[in-house]
């Protein structure tokens, strides 16, 4: 066999590894959607995760739904979401699963801990936006609204800005993660890190200013966080690359 025909079964090989590995995280997915649409159901699980919003609003109050199927569509997206969120681990344990061959085994160390950590901290990330932000955001925001206005949100418009949030704190709590991965791959050092603190200070409220409402709750809420995440990037990466740093080789 020639080394292009070889090439060429291994790169297939790796193509049918991908497939099965995404069918598999696809099907992980699948049975807790259909778990959660089973137990407690899609309108259920929607009223949980309007629950701050509903707190929010004079007593009695409730959210509209435009759309003629509005009603229907949106409980089925949040169960389809939250479903995704508590499948995390075992699509990221696909994920290690297809690049570990690649690696050699002090590499291997590094990255199951980086797995479990990342879907740790995007949990989370969203539930600190949940049970922390969400509540404050939406009474600031009740409580700011002129009395001449009624504040009846629209479904649809409201889990557009509930995944947007969660999205963007679940992403802002994997900076510790991000942190390590460029200090072990030899991108930047810890170091350097430190002296560029105060851009990244000043970086994380920039981006907390861009990706909350225009509030100063949510963006503090968002800003301090990922400083102090960042903070705990630089403590456990020397730790990291202490641990899966090649043997050294006999002299």
């Amino acid at each position: 066999m020639t080394d292009k025909a070889a090439g060429e079964e291994t790169f297939i090989s790796h193509l049918v590894e991908l497939r099965d590995r995404l069918v598999k995280a696809t099907i992980g997915v699948a049975i807790i959607c259909v778990a959660l649409m089973l137990w407690p159901g899609p309108s259920h699980i929607y009223d949980i995760i309007a629950a701050p919003m509903i707190a929010s609003l004079p007593v009695g109050s409730k959210m509209i739904a435009t759309g003629v199927i509005s009603p229907f569509l949106v409980p089925m997206k949040v169960t389809l979401v939250l479903s995704l969120i508590l499948a995390l681990p075992w699509v990221f344990y696909q994920v290690w699963a297809f690049v570990a061959p690649g690696l050699y085994q002090h590499e291997k160390r590094l990255v199951l801990p980086l797995v479990v950590s990342s879907s740790f901290l995007f949990m989370s990330g969203v539930a600190f936006c949940y049970f922390f932000v969400f509540g404050r955001v939406f009474k600031f925001i009740s409580d700011f609204s002129p009395t001449s206005i009624a504040v009846t949100p629209d479904i649809e418009n409201y889990l557009d800005f509930v995944m947007s949030m969660c999205l963007a704190f679940g992403a802002t709590f994997e900076v510790p993660v991000v942190v390590v991965i460029l200090v072990r791959m030899g991108i930047v050092s810890v170091e350097k890190l430190k002296e560029v603190r105060p851009y990244a200070i000043v970086g994380a409220f920039v981006i907390a200013a861009i990706v909350t409402p225009p509030d100063v709750v949510s963006q503090l809420a968002l800003a301090i966080p990922m400083w102090l995440l960042f903070e705990l990037g630089l403590l456990v990466a020397p730790a990291f690359v202490r641990a899966t740093q090649a043997p050294e080789e006999p002299v």
